[in-house]
């Protein structure tokens, strides 16, 4: 029995096309055999996922999987109504609750599963961890304590870390760099205007202007002298770097902001203040938040309400509300909070699974997905407009709200996921594939690439800036979504387009030594090199080309001894864990879509990695995978997508199955 759509038990699903009949009759019962018969264990493992993941959709259509990140999401949360005077004790035991639980053995913090303890988030959940009642003297606070005064205390954290802190007096905001609201007004051709910052990074900064400017400090419930290294000298001068260099002439630059701020004419910061605050309130979305993301949410709440906003203004209550949304509460009393949701993305990649899997195109799931994915497409401008300003809209975030900031990797990937349906009005899909086409091919970047939200967002100069020491805060090209979009103009017979020939050599272009590819939103080669071959050769590149055969012997070549293929997201430090790590479901789902591309069906390494993903599933047809394989930002902030898991292995063993997705036969050139 297969279930339908809103999850209930149903009557056996006629799914199953020509090349999925014999799955159907298998029986039940181990995933993989232990003698072989490759094919019948890819069958069986077929099935059971397929079930699993119909099972799964919600009765509107889509599929959102959990967006585990680390506990300083939970923290913040915490610190944030500690500031605005809403605890509620309910969830702050709940938060508790999983921030202990997820304590390393040496009282440390990591942002990562098995990864090492982190300076900046172990301080948060210690702090998190004292509003919620837990004494200092206790022994997994004691351990924290002392391994954080051991890493150079507070004042060695990140700049956000201690922004939290000063809000509460417990960090100096003259020892914080500062961050002037004028800024608002620099216009985009300007350098370091905010139009230069990455959407994630434009939307946080815009409201920690006034944040900066206000200076706000609520009562300390305590102190937290234990975490420095020397509570008299909490924060200890270091040189400046020399002049002629770009970290030295930032610094500069930072000071004379200081200096600034005393003699800022105050009409003109009171009148920035206020223009920033028009901008975060223009941006908020209908559910309430802001960018479909918690960091802009959180810092938005706290600038409007130091401009004057009351809390139960509909702007502040609706933003609140919001962030409740994103808590997901466990079955054990704890409450995590996800830095977002994943609909439009996980729904499109689990259609495209289930399309791949054998799943008939005119499914009723796969129907009501489409649905779904149609009424989420963007008709409207939002900062991407700054740099395109002619562009007609027409992509899709990757959230359930998110009007502002459609990204490019969704909008392709929902038009390979619509494009596999079909659909009873197939002019009102057409159409929809048409306009994010469209929309796509005019957010190019000068060099060919695609970026996630925004063209030419290359500035380096953001980076530099003291202020932005914790992840990527520019949105430059990246390999894994330019192969997308590179894949979806395929499909849509656009594979001669000029501009997707300059995709391709872009993606030639970036191709690394080893023969793979660096994996911007997914950890790491291993994604990089899964995106890109199958675009690759979807656009008509031989397998025999050598950039193909290349990204197949550095695949072969990491290959895990157990057939799975890994990779540490350590990958993005040390050179050493490139292409390494324990064998997981998506990335060993990854390099097999890469492989099948290749023309390597057959091979030894194509057949062990077919079996290994059949003999770790689960009996309810999905995969343990507790490592992180998402990014947000490479290292500083990693993701655990929880149905990547399930889509990923799916779509692999679904094309090992019944072959290729066919390219170049639905849209038109041009």
């Amino acid at each position: 029995m297969t279930a339908t759509t809103d999850g209930s038990a149903g009557a056996p699903e006629p799914w199953a096309p020509s090349a999925m009949e014999t799955a159907t009759t298998l029986p039940a019962g181990p995933a993989a055999p232990r003698d072989g018969g490759v094919r019948e264990a890819a069958e069986r493992a077929v099935r059971r996922s397929v079930e699993h993941l119909l099972a799964r959709q919600d009765a509107e259509g889509w599929w959102k999987g959990d967006l585990e990140t680390n506990v300083t999401m939970d923290a913040e949360d915490l610190l944030l109504r500690q500031f605005l005077g809403i605890t509620d004790e309910t969830v702050t035991r709940a938060a508790a609750r999983h921030i202990r639980g997820q304590q390393r053995e040496d009282g440390t913090w990591a942002t990562f599963y098995g990864g090492p303890g982190e300076l900046s988030a172990t301080i948060e959940a210690y702090v998190a961890l004292r509003l919620a009642g837990d004494r200092p003297d206790e022994p997994h606070m004691a351990r924290a304590a002392a391994w954080i005064r051991a890493r150079g205390g507070i004042a060695a954290s990140r700049v956000f870390t201690r922004i939290w802190l000063a809000l509460f007096g417990w960090w100096k905001w003259d020892d914080l760099p500062e961050l002037p609201p004028e800024l608002i007004y620099l216009p985009p051709w300007f350098p370091l205007n905010i139009y230069d910052f990455g959407q994630w990074a434009r939307q946080t900064i815009v409201p920690l202007t006034i944040v900066s400017a206000k200076r706000p400090v609520r009562p300390a419930p305590f102190a937290l002298e234990e975490l420095h290294t020397d509570p008299r000298r909490p924060n200890p001068p270091r040189p400046l770097a020399p002049a002629t260099t770009w970290d030295g002439l930032f610094q500069r630059l930072d000071k004379a902001l200081h200096a600034y701020r005393r003699v800022a004419p105050r009409p003109l910061r009171g009148a920035a203040m206020n223009a920033a605050a028009r901008w975060i309130i223009e941006r908020q979305e209908n559910d309430g938040c802001w960018g479909g993301i918690q960091p802009p949410a959180v810092y938005s709440l706290i600038a409007l309400r130091l401009v004057g906003y009351d809390l139960n203004h509909p702007v502040m209550r609706a933003g609140l509300e919001s962030l409740d949304r994103f808590a997901v509460w466990r079955d054990d009393g704890s409450r995590m909070v996800e830095a977002c949701q994943s609909p439009v993305w996980d729904t499109c990649l689990a259609t495209i699974a289930l399309a791949d899997a054998g799943l008939r195109p005119d499914h009723p799931a796969l129907v009501k997905a489409a649905d779904w994915m149609i009424g989420e497409q963007i008709v409207r401008p939002g900062d991407w407009a700054v740099r395109r300003p002619g562009l007609t809209p027409g992509g899709w975030a990757f959230e359930f709200h998110n009007d502002t900031y459609p990204d490019i990797d969704d909008t392709a990937e929902v038009i390979l996921a619509l494009r596999r349906v079909r659909h009873p009005d197939p002019e009102r899909l057409d159409a929809a594939v048409e306009r994010g086409a469209r929309w796509t091919l005019g957010m190019q970047s000068r060099d060919g690439g695609w970026a996630a939200f925004d063209a030419d967002n290359t500035s380096t100069l953001p980076n530099r800036l003291p202020f932005c020491d914790f992840g990527e805060v520019v949105d430059p090209p990246s390999a894994d979504v330019t192969a997308h979009v590179v894949e979806m103009l395929a499909y849509e017979g656009k594979a001669h387009h000029p501009r997707t020939r300059r995709g391709i050599e872009w993606l030639l272009a970036e191709q690394e030594a080893n023969g793979s590819w660096f994996g911007r939103w997914g950890v790491n080669h291993v994604y990089g090199t899964g995106s890109v071959v199958p675009a690759l050769t979807a656009a008509g590149l031989p397998h025999s080309h050598p950039a193909v055969r290349r990204a197949v012997a550095w695949l072969e070549s990491v290959q895990n001894d157990d057939g799975g293929w890994g990779e540490d997201l350590r990958s993005y430090r040390e050179e050493k864990w490139i292409g390494r790590g324990a064998s997981t479901a998506s990335q060993t789902a990854w390099a097999l879509m890469a492989l099948l591309a290749a023309g390597e069906r057959d091979s030894a390494a194509v057949e062990r990695g077919i079996l290994w993903l059949a003999r770790t599933q689960r009996e309810d047809g999905s995969w343990d995978e507790p490592h992180f394989t998402g990014t947000g930002f490479p290292w500083d902030f990693s993701i655990n997508y929880h149905l990547y898991r399930q889509v990923f292995p799916l779509t692999a063993l679904g094309r090992y199955v019944n072959g290729e997705p066919s390219f170049g036969h639905l849209g038109k050139e041009g």
